[in-house]
C-alpha cells in the first residue's frame, strides 16, 4: 500500500468469521425479534380482512377509538385504522428497512472488530520472526494461511513476491487490499441505501396522504371544516416522521462503521509498509551487508 490517499480503496475483505458462524450468531441475536415480526404480520392480515363498517341507521358507538377533541386518533391501532390501506402499505417497507438496518449493523459490528481484522498476537509474532530472520518465503506463507485473518491475507500477497523489488511487493499488497475492500464495504452500502430510501418513502406517503385528505374533504362537501383537513394532514405526516426515525440512526451507524473501516485501513497500510521494508530485494541485500560487516568485525576482534 502506497500512501494515505489510496488506503480508502484498500480494505480487507476476508474476515476470520466463516459464513456459517456469522449466520449462527445473527440467528441467535434475531430470535427475540421474531415474535414482533409475527405480531405485525398477523395484525396486517387482520386489518386487511376488516371491511368498512356496515351502514345502518344506528349511530356508531362512541369510545370505539381513542380520539382527541378534533377527532385525531391517539393510539397506534386507531391511527392504523384511520390511515387504512395506505398505513399498512407503508408499514411493511418501514419494518423491513428497520430489520435490514439492525441485521447488517450487528453483522458489521462483529466483522469489523479489530481483534478479528488485525489480531495482535499474529502480527507481533509474524513481524518479529521476519525481523530476526527466522522465516523464509514458504514458512511465512504457511503462517499466514494458519491465521486466516484479513491482515494475514494482505501479508500473504506481499510474501509471494519475497525477494522482488520493493515496487513489485507494494503492488502485490495493493492488489490484495483492493480485492478485500469491497467485501468490507459491501454491507455498508446497504446501510447507506436504507438511510437514503426511507425518508423518500416517508415523503411519498405524506404526499399520498395529503392528496387523499383533500379528496375526502372535497367529496364530503365540507371545505369549511379546517379541523378535518388538519387531522388528515397530521396523519399523512406520520410517514415522513417514521422514515426519518429509521434513517437518522441508520445514517449514524453507517458513518461510524465507515470511520472504523478507514481506521483499520490506515493501520493495515502501516503494517504492510513494515513488511515491504523487510522482504523486498533492497531490504534483504541490506540485511546481508549488515550480517557480513558484523561477521568481519567479530573476526577482526
Amino acid at each position: 500500500m502506497t500512501h494515505c490517499s489510496s488506503t480508502t480503496r484498500r480494505t480487507l475483505t476476508g474476515t476470520a468469521i466463516r459464513p456459517r458462524v456469522i449466520t449462527a450468531v445473527l440467528w441467535k441475536m434475531s430470535r427475540p425479534i421474531l415474535p414482533l415480526i409475527l405480531v405485525i404480520l398477523i395484525g396486517g392480515v387482520l386489518a386487511a380482512q376488516d371491511g368498512p363498517p356496515p351502514t345502518s341507521k344506528t349511530p356508531p358507538a362512541t369510545g370505539a377509538q381513542k380520539t382527541d377533541a378534533l377527532g385525531m386518533p391517539t393510539d397506534p391501532v386507531s391511527i392504523m385504522k384511520q390511515l387504512g390501506w395506505m398505513g399498512w402499505l407503508f408499514l411493511v417497507p418501514f419494518v423491513g428497512a428497520t430489520l435490514i438496518a439492525l441485521w447488517y449493523s450487528v453483522e458489521r459490528m462483529v466483522v469489523l472488530k479489530r481483534s478479528r481484522v488485525i489480531p495482535k498476537p499474529f502480527v507481533d509474532r509474524f513481524l518479529e520472526h521476519i525481523r530476526q530472520g527466522k522465516l523464509d518465503r514458504n514458512s511465512s506463507l504457511k503462517l499466514c494461511e494458519q491465521s486466516d485473518s484479513p491482515i494475514a491475507a494482505v501479508f500473504a500477497h506481499g510474501v509471494r513476491k519475497w525477494g522482488k523489488s520493493s515496487v513489485e511487493v507494494k503492488q502485490a499488497i495493493i492488489d490484495g487490499g483492493e480485492r478485500q475492500v469491497s467485501e468490507l464495504r459491501v454491507h455498508l452500502r446497504v446501510l447507506n441505501g436504507v438511510a437514503t430510501v426511507t425518508p423518500l418513502l416517508g415523503l411519498l406517503g405524506t404526499v399520498l396522504g395529503m392528496i387523499q385528505a383533500f379528496n375526502d374533504i372535497a367529496t364530503a362537501g365540507s371545505m369549511g371544516k379546517t379541523e378535518q383537513l388538519a387531522v388528515g394532514i397530521s396523519l399523512a405526516l406520520l410517514t415522513t416522521a417514521c422514515g426519518l426515525m429509521i434513517a437518522i440512526p441508520t445514517l449514524i451507524m453507517y458513518m461510524y462503521l465507515s470511520g472504523r473501516v478507514d481506521a483499520l485501513v490506515m493501520e493495515m497500510d502501516y503494517l504492510a509498509q513494515s513488511v515491504v521494508q523487510m522482504i523486498s530485494a533492497e531490504a534483504l541485500a541490506e540485511q546481508r551487508q549488515q550480517r557480513e560487516s558484523g561477521g568481519r568485525t567479530k573476526r577482526a576482534v
